[in-house]
């Protein structure tokens, strides 16, 4: 099945770069460039595109209102959000993933590993950039200014709340199922009860939920 990716930045030889890169890969195409957000938002519609590479900062309409937009629209319910931005000049990260995003990237990430971020988060995973974005997500969610996650991990057995610590830490199901000595499935299982009870949109929600209860830290990452 083929990717259909659709490129928001304002930088015209960026949305080159990325275009000609998602091109490389056999299971993906770009059906679109964007230079504004609202640009993106109107090609989400009219393309068909199962994920958006989303940069934060654009005119007319930014990353994240677009983003928001998206995820609000029922007509683009399949539709995907890949955040990329610029780790320390960049501090909307938190607020593009309450509005929908499904994960993000800084823009210095290897060209292969954008790639596979593309095919991560369109099956369905959330993807959030290691190492020191773990530090910035902290910051951010205890900054006066965040506001409190939508649910808390009371409502959780035991063996949730430990498959959710394991899915913060940017573990997939497989993953998660190694570590607690479960099936993939009943992993899946567990990670769509706990986004049920938690009234979460997809994996990256779960991430805040665990940073804003403190389940999870950077000194754990």
């Amino acid at each position: 099945m083929t990717i259909r990716v659709l490129l928001a930045d304002d930088q015209t030889l960026v949305r080159a770069a990325f275009a000609m890169l998602v091109e490389s890969a056999p299971d993906m195409e770009v059906v679109g460039q964007a230079a504004t957000g609202r640009e993106a938002l109107e090609m989400a519609r009219s393309e068909r595109a199962d994920l958006v590479v989303m940069d934060i900062r654009m005119p007319d309409l930014d990353g994240i209102e677009a983003t928001r937009q998206i995820a609000a629209d029922e007509d683009l319910a399949g539709v995907k959000v890949l955040v990329l931005t610029t780790y320390d000049t960049d501090e909307h990260i938190i607020e593009a993933l309450r509005a929908g995003a499904s994960g993000f990237l800084v823009k210095d990430t290897r060209p292969a590993e954008l790639l596979d971020a593309i095919r991560t988060v369109a099956a369905g995973e959330a993807l959030l950039s290691p190492g020191p974005t773990a530090r910035l997500i902290e910051r951010l969610l205890r900054s006066p200014s965040a506001p409190p996650a939508a649910g808390g991990p009371e409502c959780l057995s035991e063996r949730e709340r430990e498959v959710l610590t394991l899915v913060a830490r940017g573990l997939n199901n497989t993953e998660v199922a190694e570590a607690l000595g479960l099936s993939p499935l009943t992993a899946k299982t567990h990670v769509s009860r706990i986004m049920g009870k938690l009234g979460a949109r997809d994996r990256a929600q779960l991430v805040i939920v665990a940073y804003e209860s403190g389940m999870v830290t950077p000194g754990s990452m």
